[in-house]
């Protein structure tokens, strides 16, 4: 039999949503738990893609992708944030979110390397920075208001440091960053060769007025940045995977050299649809008040019960605390409110490396009306 070389990434498992969608299903629960949307996206935009099929566009796309949605992406930045990035040679189409952020990590971090992160994190950060030799350093944010202490932050910073990874919104928290915390940013790399990789995939799921503030706003920050965003957040639909990761010339070069031989290209019918459908600013302008009703209706319909809603700035998940109703941390809680009460969710515990339970879970509500209104019906019923 053969003998196995040492796992490169040994303590790497099956990711926490997967399993929560595997209880889900094995329990034919209401599955909260996966951050995707059960609707379907707007019938423009797929009647773009069957055009683009149909017309013959099937082939490879260039390396960087599609001039017309790199345009497009380019306009986008400029109207949102005032930044400005050359289509050609500054935005590279990818295969979602995670691919731009795996290529990033893996064009600028080398052995010993010291990353920041800030958790809770998004699962894929640490195991990327580790599979390419890389040491991860975590600051914790906590319930109930995630915030940051730079001065902590600061304590974490050496001349090994490479990197630092924001994500903005925060997934699962729902924190968006202050203006104050990006000024203690700037001030945090100004001198160094620190890069900033800017994982901004929900930048227009932000709620109740509030401004999304991407790093691109900020010339000391985007010069030395790698900003990632998502078309599978933008327009629902995560099973297309194409996203983008937006940098400097000198910073999209590296970055290219690695994309060219793990995808080198990206779906080109899909490409050429989204392009199209993003000449209308409203379809994805008018995002924030779409969840932001969702958010509501969940948080009313849970306004009577034991569980405590914690604040949510933005994305599409809603942090809840439940320790007025269960002792059990936040693993078991979750399995047992999916096979007993038949509502799958993800415990914040997984977003942690030291596995930090504070009794809370994350729920989606990226959901249709019905969904939420039969998940409100069940977690209604879970007594204290």
């Amino acid at each position: 039999m053969i003998q196995l070389p040492l796992s490169k990434l040994s303590n790497v498992g099956t990711t926490i949503f997967s399993q929560m969608t595997q209880l889900a299903n094995e329990n034919e629960a209401i599955n909260l738990s996966q951050g995707f949307p059960d609707f379907m996206p707007d019938l423009e935009l797929l009647n773009h893609v069957d055009h683009f099929i149909k017309k013959g566009f099937n082939q490879y796309a260039p390396l960087g992708g599609m001039i017309g949605l790199k345009e497009e992406i380019a306009r986008k930045i400029e109207n949102s944030h005032q930044a400005t990035y050359h289509p050609d040679s500054e935005i590279t189409i990818t295969a979602g979110g995670t691919q731009a952020i795996f290529t990033a990590i893996a064009s600028f971090i080398k052995k010993e390397d010291e990353v920041i992160i800030f958790e809770p994190a998004y699962d894929c950060y640490e195991p990327t920075v580790e599979l390419f030799g890389g040491i991860v350093k975590r600051f914790e944010m906590k319930a109930p208001d995630y915030n940051i202490d730079w001065a902590a932050v600061k304590k974490l910073v050496s001349d090994k440091t490479r990197m630092i990874i924001l994500n903005n919104p925060n997934n699962p928290s729902g924190k968006i960053l202050t203006e104050n915390d990006i000024q203690e940013l700037i001030k945090l790399v100004k001198g160094t060769s620190i890069l900033i990789l800017s994982d901004e995939v929900y930048e227009n799921i932000v709620f109740d007025g509030k401004q999304h503030l991407s790093i691109c706003k900020y010339p000391e920050l985007k010069e030395r940045s790698l900003l990632v965003a998502s078309f599978g957040k933008l327009f629902h639909v995560t099973g297309w995977k194409v996203g983008y990761c937006a940098a400097p010339k000198i910073l999209t070069d590296e970055f290219r050299k690695v994309h060219q031989f793990n995808v080198f290209c990206v779906n080109t019918p899909i490409q050429l649809a989204l392009a199209e459908y993003m000449k209308n600013d409203e379809h994805y302008t008018q995002l924030s008040q779409f969840f932001q009703e969702k958010r509501d209706f969940l948080r009313k319909g849970l306004e009577g019960t034991s569980f405590e809603l914690l604040d949510c700035e933005g994305t599409y998940f809603q942090a809840v605390k439940y320790d007025k109703i269960s002792d059990k941390n936040d693993f078991d809680f979750a399995s047992e409110l999916t096979i007993n009460h038949k509502v799958a969710s993800v415990p914040f515990s997984s977003f942690y490396k030291h596995k930090l339970n504070e009794n809370v879970i994350r729920l989606c509500f990226a959901k249709k009306q019905e969904t939420l209104e039969k998940a409100i019906e069940n977690l209604s019923r879970v007594s204290s």
